[in-house]
């Protein structure tokens, strides 16, 4: 089932996007070369729980061990963080994080890179970023969600770079996983219609090179096949009468994206 909120609960979704938000600004000022991915997952937990009634949503769900998913390059998502796992000049990092708060749910990732990274890598990031850009911008009521698919598209097209299809985004509020799901790939009027009230969490993931993927023994790290570098990035949207709403964070130039 595909809920449409209300103006007051897409607020409430908003209050746990704003501890994301202020979280990752954080996490951007602490990574550096000898961070561990188990102290950004401390930092990541100690932040979301020093505001009152906040919990990391991720942490136990579907058995998840850590607060946040930590991926490291090749990784996709769904890292597990470790204190014996040290980040590297040149390497890149996601970093995803869902906060429960009041009964709601929010979701967002960023990838951050470590240092200097060569230019391949800084182009990778760039060209999600502006994918996500894109597919925030093609979240608008009376539109399809065909249409988030196909504007990453639009961005990626001619780059080199994989759009993984097998991980998609989805619906997000009481639980943090609902309907729909949100394909990064996909056919402008084509899938469930969008209407003012939907909530999606819109994820683009990307590779330097295969867009295929596997999950490793730990039955949770998805790395890309050919094991090369992968970025995430990710907002919680609401679809408003008046466009897209990113309730994770602010600066998306929605409006300027073209065709939005």
């Amino acid at each position: 089932m595909i809920h449409l909120r209300t103006p007051a609960e897409m607020d409430a979704i908003g209050r746990g996007g704003s501890i994301i938000a202020g979280l990752l600004e954080e996490v951007r000022g602490r990574i550096g070369p000898g961070v561990t991915t188990g102290s950004l997952d401390a930092l990541c937990e100690d932040y979301i729980r020093a505001h009152e009634g906040a919990v990391p949503a991720f942490q136990g769900l579907y058995g998840f061990p850590g607060a946040v998913c930590i991926s490291v390059n090749e990784e996709v998502v769904h890292g597990i963080p470790s204190f014996r796992r040290a980040l590297k000049e040149g390497d890149i990092v996601s970093v995803d994080v869902g906060v429960r708060l009041g009964g709601w749910c929010s979701d967002s990732a960023w990838t951050f890179p470590v240092g200097e990274v060569p230019s391949t890598t800084s182009t990778l990031l760039e060209v999600t970023e502006r994918a996500l850009q894109a597919a925030v911008g093609a979240a608008r009521a009376g539109g399809h969600v065909g249409d988030i698919g196909a504007a990453v598209m639009s961005i990626v097209d001619g780059t080199g770079l994989g759009i993984i299809r097998d991980l998609v985004g989805h619906g997000v509020g009481r639980d943090v996983h609902e309907e729909p799901q949100v394909p990064n790939v996909g056919r402008r009027g084509q899938g469930p219609q969008l209407r003012e009230g939907m909530v999606l969490a819109i994820e683009p993931m990307l590779s330097g090179g295969s867009a295929d993927i596997r999950t490793l023994d730990d039955g949770w790290t998805v790395i890309t096949a050919d094991r090369s570098l992968s970025a995430h990035f990710e907002h919680t949207v609401a679809i408003t009468a008046d466009g897209p709403r990113v309730l994770t964070g602010s600066g998306l130039p929605v409006d300027a994206v073209e065709g939005a």
